[in-house]
């Protein structure tokens, strides 16, 4: 089968193995020089490049854009206003701010002068109800200055207004903080120290409150040069991107816009995002801008592909001769998704893409394994990025991944125990991922993801239950009508899920229920018979009580941002869940099931309809 071409790294490895069974594997290629400090790489391009734009926002009908070298003007004013007001590692900038061109001159601003900052969650300030978790982070970060985008954040800053700490917004910033630089900025900017922190981004929160992981400038330079030497494709031409990805997560805030900076390109910001209802403005800037590489989550291809389908001059557009390659990220993909984007490729320009994905973390900068190869397996996440050491510690069948290099955080924000429980005796981050080997006898064929260790859990006879994989064959089976999964069964009989459904498809089986509540829906028969029809079947083709799921829930009240049931990308904690709807957990296994159980038996779906749950 064809592939479009593109020029990607070399990730042969050199694997080591001791007596305990410990596996250690790394890129044969070092890792080239790179700059002290990203903002290195500004200061480059705005004189090489000066009239390219670096980012590209819609205003009304048109673009605006803000080129290298004005870039770097408004940075080194911008730099200079927060020296003034005295900003520095420990008294830090905090900005409650979506993807903007305030955003990113601020951030770089912070940058170029050595003061410390953390990009927030708009969803904490505008989401949640009880501004819980953005009061964590501020008492973890403690602003002297706290950047917001507008009046919508008043009642989030009131809620943690203390003394000390000044707001400004918008309309504030070009008198508040932009000013004439002096050479005070570029002596700052000068005496940078490469392992100096340069931002805290705080983890999602998949698998607890957020955590204020420390971004050194030396991690955000050199995981650029992993990103190029693993993708050199990106040096050959300036990239050009089109995204959505939030600047407050490691996915956007660094790899994205870390690589336009780095490789001298240009970032168009997508206000579009990958829910129903809110694609379309993905769609027109697609249309208008033709990317030459793709990065999304997994629910944004999901989008994308559903885009496609529908429009053949989208797909034409899309898939021009100038995209090189797609890359995923966040989560696994699911197999029908690859495969339908796989056709619609083949049928619009004769070749397919190559589909790339990876695996990292917010404290990995965050690329640290990658596959830059195609692969029919969507759990398939490749080797070692050149710089990156990579120890596998036998987990029961599986492999804990730990991690060493230049890419990795020195630790957590004012967190010293959280430090200390995040590296083993030798130095390694724990990543907290299980993986297996794609081909046991020949490890340089690359490892396969198998789930967050802190998920899997035992059933009551012993047998462990790889929770990641599970939800991984669940999503595809279950497809299009569940969209994620909470899986049940620690220390019972048996695996069950409470699924989180994908209300769109579920109401197309029932197109009579169009205007009634999902509640109405998930209790209807054509939406309570696919699920069973498909428990049914998964059931049936189980090979062990670990992978069989015998009964589900249709979870009808959404997931809870406040109290850390999802985050704000859409990953969800299952402890959080299991935790927050236990009596559902205790209805699920009842002897004699509620209606709105659904459960694998067929002879059992006769029971009369009831409620539909929370």
């Amino acid at each position: 089968m064809r592939y479009r071409t593109a020029r990607l790294g070399d990730l042969r490895p050199v694997i080591e193995r001791d007596d305990s069974g410990v596996v250690r594997m790394r890129a044969a290629h070092p890792l080239g020089p790179y700059p002290r400090s990203l903002t290195d790489r500004l200061v480059h391009w705005a004189a090489a490049a000066p009239a390219r734009p670096l980012l590209a926002w819609r205003e009304g009908g048109r673009f605006a854009e803000l080129g290298y070298g004005e870039a770097l003007a408004r940075v080194r004013s911008v730099a200079q206003g927060l020296l003034d007001r005295g900003l520095s590692p420990e008294r830090p900038l905090a900005i409650l701010s979506g993807n903007d061109v305030h955003h990113l001159v601020l951030a770089l601003a912070a940058q170029y002068a050595g003061v410390l900052y953390a990009p927030v969650s708009p969803a904490y300030s505008l989401v949640s109800q009880d501004f819980g978790t953005l009061g964590h982070v501020a008492r973890v970060l403690t602003p002297a200055l706290v950047y917001a985008a507008d009046a919508r954040y008043a009642h989030a800053l009131a809620s943690i207004a203390r003394p000390g700490m000044d707001v400004i917004d918008a309309r504030d910033m070009p008198a508040l903080l932009e000013t004439v630089p002096t050479s005070h900025v570029d002596r700052a900017h000068a005496a940078i120290e490469p392992d100096a922190p340069a931002k805290i981004l705080f983890t999602s929160g998949s698998m607890g409150v957020p955590k204020g992981v420390i971004n050194t400038h030396r991690m955000l330079a050199a995981n650029q040069q992993m990103i190029l030497e693993t993708l050199p494709f990106l040096g050959d031409a300036p990239p050009v991107l089109v995204d959505w990805l939030p600047w407050h997560h490691t996915f956007g805030g660094n790899h994205n816009i870390g690589i336009a900076l780095y490789n001298g390109g240009t970032l168009y910001l997508d206000e579009g995002r990958p829910l129903p209802g809110q694609f379309d403005e993905s769609v027109r800037n697609l249309r208008e801008v033709g990317p030459t590489v793709y990065f999304n989550v997994p629910r944004g291809y999901e989008e994308l592909v559903a885009a496609l389908s529908r429009d053949r001059s989208l797909a034409e557009r899309f898939f021009s001769p100038r995209l090189r390659l797609l890359f995923y990220a966040a989560a696994s993909l699911s197999q029908h998704v690859a495969d339908e984007l796989a056709r619609i490729a083949l049928e619009t320009c004769g070749e397919r893409l190559t589909l790339v994905t990876g695996l990292g973390s917010t404290e990995t900068a965050p690329m640290a394994i990658c596959r830059p190869w195609e692969s029919d397996l969507a759990s398939h996440i490749g080797l070692p990025v050149p710089g990156v050491e990579v120890k596998l510690v036998p987990a029961g069948d599986k492999y804990e991944v730990r991690v060493k290099g230049a890419n990795v955080t020195p630790g957590y924000w004012r967190a010293p125990e959280l430090t200390a429980a995040a590296f083993d005796e030798d130095g390694y981050f724990r990543m907290g991922d299980a993986v297996r080997f794609a081909a046991p006898d020949d490890p340089a064929q690359g490892l396969l993801f198998d789930g967050r260790l802190g998920e899997d859990f035992k059933l009551s006879t012993g047998t462990w239950v790889g929770v990641g994989a599970l939800r991984a064959k669940i999503l595809a089976h279950f497809a299009p009508y569940v969209r994620d999964a909470v899986i049940t069964g620690h220390d019972r009989d048996s695996v069950g899920m409470l699924a989180v459904p994908d209300q769109d498809a579920c109401r197309r089986l029932c197109p009579a229920l169009a205007d009634a509540s999902f509640e109405t829906v998930a209790a209807h028969p054509a939406v309570r018979g696919a699920i069973a029809e498909r428990l049914f079947t998964f059931a049936h083709r189980a090979t062990g009580s670990a992978s069989r799921v015998d009964r589900a829930i249709l979870l009808v009240e959404p997931l809870s941002l406040d109290h850390q049931e999802v985050t704000d990308k859409g990953s969800i904690n299952q402890r959080a869940v299991l935790a927050r709807r236990a009596t559902l957990v205790e209805e699920l296994y009842a002897d004699l099931p509620a209606a709105h159980v659904i459960i694998a038996d067929r002879r059992r779906q006769s029971a009369p309809l009831g409620r539909a749950t929370t």
